[in-house]
C-alpha cells in the first residue's frame, strides 16, 4: 500500500489523487495519538516519583531540578529542527525515529545507577519528545485539509487531557508498587512499541523526493545553543544563583548573542531551520507571539496547582492529581467541541477570541483562591480555565497551518510549539521564583508573630506538613494558598496581551485542500512566499 516516491513538482497531483479516506486517517491517527500520549505521559508520570528518585540516587535539590530541566531543554531546543526535517525527509520515518530515541532514553533512565546518568537519559528522552510534539501536528497537516483538521485537533486535546490526568495517578501507583520509581520509565515503552507498529501499518504519505536537500547545521547549532543558555538561566536562577548576578549576565548575554547569530544564519541559509519569511504573514507572527504569552500564563500558573492542593490543602499526590480533573475535563470537552464546530463552519477566530476571554476570566477567578476556598468553587474556576485553553491551544496552530504552504508546514507548525514551550519554561521558572519569595516572606513574618525563630523552620524549603506542629502547619498552608493565588493574578497580564494578539489576527476561511492554490505552480510559490 506504500506509494512510490514522487518529485517535488508531482506533489500536488499526488495529494489530490491519493488523499486518505476518513477511515485511513482514523487508523493513522490512532498511532499518532499513541505517540502523543507517550510524549505527554513521560513528563507527568514522573512528577510524583521525583522525591523518591532523588533519595534513592543520593541526589541534591540541584539534581532534582535538572531531572526536569534536562528534558525541557532538549525538547524545546530541538522542536524547530524536527519540524524543518519534516519538510525535507519522510515524516513517517521521522516520527518512528523519535519514538525509538524516546524508548532508548527511557531504558537508560530505568536502569540509571546515578543522578548523572539519569539526567543524561532525560536529555535523550527530551530529544524524542521534541520530535513527537512537533511531528504529530505536521503529519496531521499532511493528511487532512485545514477545514477538516479541527475535529482531529480536538482528539489531540483529548489525549493531552487524559495524559495530564492519568500520569500522576499512574506514577503514584507505580512508585508504591514492587516496580518502584524505575517502573515509571518502563510504562511508556509498550505504548511506544504499539505506536511504532500502528504507524508502520497505517501511515502512508507521499514521499517528497528532493535532489538538492541542504541541512542548516549552523542555524541548528546556534538555535540550540542560544535557547539552551536562556532556558538554563530561567530554570536555575533564583535557586543556584541570583537573578541579578555575574552568572545570570553571562548566560543571558551568551544566549542573546547566539540567537542573533542564528537570525543571521537563517537569512543566508538555503534551507533555514526557521524560515524568517514565515513571519511576513500576519497570522503567523501574531499567533507565534500569542503562543509565547499563552505559554507563560498557562504553564507558568497551572503547574503550581499540584502544590496548591498538596501544600495548601494537605492532600496526597494521588488526591491532588484527581483534583485536576475539573480543569482537564473542561479542556477535553472544549477542544473536541470547538474542533467539530470549526470543521462544520470553517470559522475559527470567534473560538480563539472566546477561548482567550475564558482563560483571562479563569486566571482572574483562580487569583482569588487561598487555603480556605471551597474546593467545589476552586473546581469551577479550574473548569473555566480548562474550557478556555481547550478552545485556544490547538486552534492557534490550525490558524497558522491554514496560511502556510505545504513545503513550510513542518517549520511553521513547530515554530508555534517551540515558542509556546519557551514561554512555558520562562513562566514556570519566573513565577516559581516569585512564589518562593512570597511564601518565604509570609512564613518569616508569621513565625515572628508566633514568637518562633525562623532558623527552626527554613522558610525557603518545601516542608513535610505532617511533621509540623499545628500552628506552623496552618501558617505554611495559608502562605502557599495565598502565594499560589497571587501567581494566577501575575499571569493574567500575559493572557490579556495574548488576547490582544488574537483580536488582530485576520480570519481566513479554512481551505478545503491540502495544498494552497498558489502551490499548483511551484515557481510562483517560491517567488511570492507567504501570502
Amino acid at each position: 500500500m506504500n506509494r512510490a516516491p514522487v518529485t517535488q513538482t508531482d506533489v500536488p497531483s499526488v495529494e489530490a489523487s491519493g488523499q486518505m479516506s476518513h477511515r485511513e486517517i482514523l487508523e493513522a491517527m490512532s498511532g499518532l495519538l499513541l505517540a502523543m500520549f507517550v510524549a505527554m505521559l513521560s513528563s507527568t508520570v514522573v512528577s510524583n516519583a521525583l522525591p523518591r528518585i532523588v533519595a534513592d540516587l543520593h541526589g541534591s535539590q540541584s539534581g532534582y531540578t535538572w531531572v526536569v530541566v534536562a528534558t525541557l531543554l532538549a525538547m524545546t531546543a530541538t522542536t524547530p529542527i524536527w519540524g524543518k526535517l519534516a519538510d525535507l525527509f519522510s515524516k513517517k520515518i521521522l516520527v518512528q525515529t523519535a519514538l525509538v530515541i524516546f524508548s532508548i532514553g527511557s531504558l537508560i533512565a530505568a536502569f540509571a545507577p546515578s543522578m548523572e546518568v539519569l539526567i543524561g537519559a532525560r536529555v535523550v528522552q527530551g530529544l524524542g519528545v521534541g520530535g513527537l510534539t512537533a511531528l504529530v501536528q505536521v503529519v496531521i497537516a499532511s493528511m487532512v485539509t485545514p477545514r477538516e483538521r479541527g475535529r482531529y485537533s480536538g482528539y489531540i486535546g483529548a489525549v493531552f487531557a487524559v495524559a495530564t490526568v492519568s500520569g500522576p495517578l499512574i506514577g503514584g501507583v507505580i512508585v508504591d508498587s514492587p516496580l518502584g520509581w524505575r517502573g515509571c520509565f518502563f510504562v511508556g515503552l509498550p505504548v511506544a512499541v504499539v505506536a511504532f507498529g500502528v504507524l508502520q501499518k497505517t501511515l502512508h504519505l507521499p514521499v517528497v523526493k528532493r535532489q538538492d536537500v541542504s541541512i542548516d547545521y549552523w542555524g541548528a547549532t546556534l538555535i540550540v545553543g542560544g535557547v539552551s543558555l536562556l532556558l538554563v538561566w530561567v530554570s536555575l536562577a533564583g535557586n543556584q544563583f541570583a537573578w541579578v548576578s555575574l552568572t545570570s549576565g553571562l548566560l543571558v548575554a551568551g544566549g542573546i548573542v547566539l540567537l542573533l547569530l542564528a537570525v543571521y544564519a537563517e537569512t543566508v541559509a538555503r534551507e533555514p531551520i526557521i524560515p524568517l519569511r514565515l513571519f511576513k504573514d500576519r497570522t503567523t507572527a501574531l499567533a507565534t507571539t500569542a503562543s509565547i504569552l499563552i505559554g507563560v500564563a498557562m504553564f507558568g500558573s497551572t503547574v503550581y496547582l499540584s502544590q496548591y492542593f498538596q501544600l495548601a490543602r494537605g492532600m496526597s499526590p494521588t488526591h491532588a492529581g484527581m483534583m485536576t480533573i475539573a480543569m482537564v475535563g473542561g479542556l477535553l470537552v472544549s477542544s473536541i467541541f470547538t474542533g467539530r464546530v470549526i470543521t462544520k463552519t470553517g470559522l475559527w477566530k470567534r473560538w480563539l477570541v472566546g477561548g482567550m476571554g475564558m482563560v483571562i476570566i479563569g486566571l482572574g477567578l483562580l487569583g482569588q483562591i487561598d487555603a480556605d476556598t471551597n474546593l467545589a468553587v476552586v473546581g469551577v474556576f479550574m473548569a473555566i480555565l480548562g474550557i478556555g485553553l481547550g478552545a485556544t491551544m490547538q486552534n492557534l496552530v490550525l490558524a497558522v497551518q491554514n496560511n502556510t504552504a505545504q513545503a513550510d508546514m513542518g517549520a511553521a507548525s513547530s515554530v508555534v510549539a517551540f515558542f509556546r514551550s519557551m514561554g512555558g519554561s520562562i513562566g514556570v521558572s519566573a513565577l516559581g521564583a516569585l512564589l518562593s519569595h512570597q511564601v518565604a516572606a509570609k512564613v518569616t513574618s508569621g513565625l515572628a508573630a508566633l514568637g518562633l525563630p525562623t532558623s527552626s523552620h527554613e522558610s525557603h524549603t518545601i516542608p513535610d506538613l505532617s511533621t509540623l506542629p499545628g500552628p506552623v502547619r496552618d501558617l505554611y498552608e495559608h502562605a502557599f494558598g495565598e502565594g499560589i493565588g497571587e501567581i494566577f493574578l501575575v499571569a493574567m497580564p500575559f493572557a490579556i496581551l495574548a488576547f490582544v494578539c488574537v483580536l488582530f489576527i485576520r480570519e481566513v476561511p479554512l481551505r478545503t485542500t491540502i495544498m494552497r492554490a498558489d502551490e499548483a505552480a511551484p515557481e510562483v510559490a517560491a517567488e511570492t512566499g507567504q501570502r
